[in-house]
């Protein structure tokens, strides 16, 4: 049986302002209407498997979570990484977790931020694999290049082992334009997709033989590693010292038994503006336009507009994408400088690098709509059967206004019923929070006033839910 492995980590940043650390591509619908973790998920159903395993950090488990639900998809657990250490030690604790009731899985690695168009080929691809894994062989896809890219690392075909599956010839890294152009017209260098299929057991024993080190920090952490509804929370202070290395680096390349399986589907690591714009549909001048956009005298461009009409005139080659908080603007063969913006905005303690303006929470979410030097007020959204974590200010007050559906809220040593067109006071240094016991979406206007206004000015009194 095959166990997917669906890695959910990183952060996006060459996708910002789009992509947050908050809420990064993955959880994004950046090319179908499903988000890139629904369609990795939704791509295995012709597969033969296990329900998939999924790795994440702490911050984004409730997101993983709530974007499976929303697709109906039951799943083996969601791992927690307490700290990122790259694909090799996510792998392990995966093989480790399938292994432990006794069982030796093939796991299919794959992260869940690429786009595959051609779904039927991924699955033959996988299926081709499969011998392969069974025999022994630690097997990755390379992808048939379609043009000399100089953002994927290559791998070259060794010799055939069957009609389908090649030796490893070598791994190579991210080459130069002249290097990459001279892999295209060899026509046996295939792009490296970072997607794997091996025997938990195997990678286990390539990993005591290459790397002990991360074997032993993944071993020690999961041994102390506890169940938390679905979440299985990995020890920090044993996993930390964890040696961070990729899969390539750990085990591929120094393995006697790597195989590569050439795979033509349609894949796309999505890793840039531009490379979103290979992927998507083109209008008859080559824009891709998302949203309200209007365009004249505009050609070979990428426009997202998510909360106001953009209107470009006389641009071609040229990214725009607009957000509640930040537009950006780009050509589109310079959106690999996107990441030093987002260093820039870290740098100067700016927020808009880690999240939106509109923030997503279990319960619900909240959006900031209008501030000033004494006031903020946000638009908050919590979900049936939901309740924000109580918690109180010392530098605010709270006026709440109910929009629609109805609040239980608590405040202080009273709890009361709010209605629509309704509205209640929680003074500073009092104890609160709401919960919406109805079946329809509880919309409030929160208006905060005091003289100081700032997310940290919380102190959170329990964990019934989870607060700002």
């Amino acid at each position: 049986m095959i166990l997917p492995v669906i890695m959910c980590g990183g952060a996006g940043s060459r996708l910002w302002p789009l992509s947050r650390t908050a809420y990064p591509k993955q959880f994004l619908s950046l090319v179908t209407k499903q988000t890139m973790i629904q369609d990795t998920v939704h791509r295995l159903d012709k597969l033969h498997k296990l329900d998939p395993l999924f790795i994440c950090n702490e911050e984004h488990r409730f997101i993983v979570a709530e974007q499976l639900r929303q697709c109906e998809m039951s799943h083996s657990g969601i791992i927690l990484e307490p700290a990122g250490r790259n694909t090799a030690p996510a792998a392990t604790l995966a093989a480790l977790q399938a292994i432990q009731t006794g069982d030796d899985p093939l796991l299919l690695i794959l992260a869940a931020d690429h786009v595959i168009k051609n779904r039927a080929n991924f699955v033959s691809a996988v299926l081709a694999a499969e011998p392969l894994a069974e025999d022994g062989r630690l097997v990755t896809f390379g992808v048939n290049p379609t043009e000399p890219h100089t953002g994927y690392g290559y791998i070259c075909l060794g010799e055939s082992i069957n009609q389908l599956g090649f030796e490893v010839s070598e791994f190579v890294e991210k080459p130069d334009i002249a290097t990459a152009k001279h892999y295209l017209e060899c026509g046996n260098y295939l792009w490296n997709s970072g997607m794997f299929l091996f025997k938990a057991s195997r990678y286990i024993e390539e990993l005591h033989q290459f790397r002990p080190e991360i074997l032993r920090a993944c071993e020690e952490a999961f041994a102390e590693s506890r169940t938390d509804m679905d979440f299985i929370r990995i020890d920090e202070e044993v996993f930390k010292p964890c040696p961070a290395e990729s899969i390539d680096y750990a085990i591929m390349e120094n393995t006697q038994n790597a195989a590569v399986i050439p795979m033509d589907a349609g894949w796309s690591d999505v890793g840039s503006w531009s490379s979103l714009w290979d992927v998507h549909a083109k209008d008859c001048d080559g824009n891709s336009l998302r949203g309200d956009v209007m365009t004249e005298q505009t050609a070979n461009s990428y426009i997202y507009s998510q909360d106001r009409l953009v209107a470009a005139v006389g641009i071609e080659g040229v990214i725009i994408v607009e957000t509640k908080d930040a537009v950006l603007v780009a050509s589109k063969d310079k959106v690999q400088q996107v990441k030093h913006i987002v260093e820039r905005l870290e740098a100067t303690n700016r927020c808009e690098h880690l999240h939106h303006r509109e923030v997503f929470r279990p319960w619900g979410s909240h959006d900031e709509i209008a501030g000033g030097e004494r006031y903020l007020v946000k638009k908050v959204m919590v979900k049936p059967g939901q309740r924000t974590a109580t918690q109180m200010h010392y530098h605010r007050a709270e006026h709440w206004i109910v929009v629609s559906g109805t609040a239980k809220v608590y405040n202080g040593e009273q709890n009361y019923i709010v209605s629509e067109n309704e509205s209640t006071y929680i003074p500073i240094g009092t104890p609160h929070s709401f919960e919406n016991p109805g079946v329809v979406p509880l919309e409030i206007i929160e208006v905060r006033s005091g003289c100081y206004l700032g997310e940290d000015d919380i102190v959170r009194l329990d964990s019934d839910g989870v607060g700002y």
